[in-house]
């Protein structure tokens, strides 16, 4: 991608890659639940940092994160044990071996849980982009492949476009 690629609007970035939509234009981030302190790999509600996966168009709705894990949790952890929130970046680099914008699920130094948004699983057509581990790559797939290999949680993790 060109230098500028990030300081470009949705649209140019569209065009750059030959996408459909910008809907197909996705990004990772790393969450932290900040209450866990030793995780367990052993326990899957004490995982510590997840790799999430959303458009650029949608925003990432933390508290909806929370309580799906929660949930998941089934009453073995109480809601107080989840604070969700952004990882550090020095901590994503390590993470993942990957810096700002750069950051994807595929071939992570640590292997994290994936949260993929519902709505790139519901894309149509059946295809997005995401960073390529350098700040001036992009992966693009079909994202009924990138769940059968990568087997995220598919769940609504963003806010609802008629929410502020």
């Amino acid at each position: 991608m060109p230098q500028d690629y990030y300081d470009q609007p949705l649209e140019y970035r569209r065009q750059q890659l030959g996408a459909e939509s910008i809907h197909q234009l996705c990004k990772s981030l790393v969450l932290e639940n900040t209450k866990v302190r030793n995780a367990d790999p052993e326990s899957p509600h004490s995982v510590r940092y997840f790799c999430v996966v959303i458009q650029y168009a949608a925003k990432l709705h933390a508290e909806k994160v929370r309580t799906f894990l929660h949930q998941q949790a089934a009453g073995a952890v109480g809601r107080k044990q989840f604070n969700m929130r952004l990882a550090a970046e020095d901590e994503v680099q390590q993470l993942t071996g990957y810096g700002h914008n750069a950051v994807t699920p595929i071939g992570m130094a640590t292997p994290l849980p994936v949260l993929l948004s519902h709505r790139i699983a519901n894309l149509q057509p059946d295809f997005f982009w995401m960073g390529g581990g350098e700040v001036d790559l992009k992966v693009g797939m079909r994202v009924s492949e990138f769940v059968a290999k990568y087997r995220p949680i598919v769940m609504d993790c963003t806010h609802d476009e008629t929410e502020a």
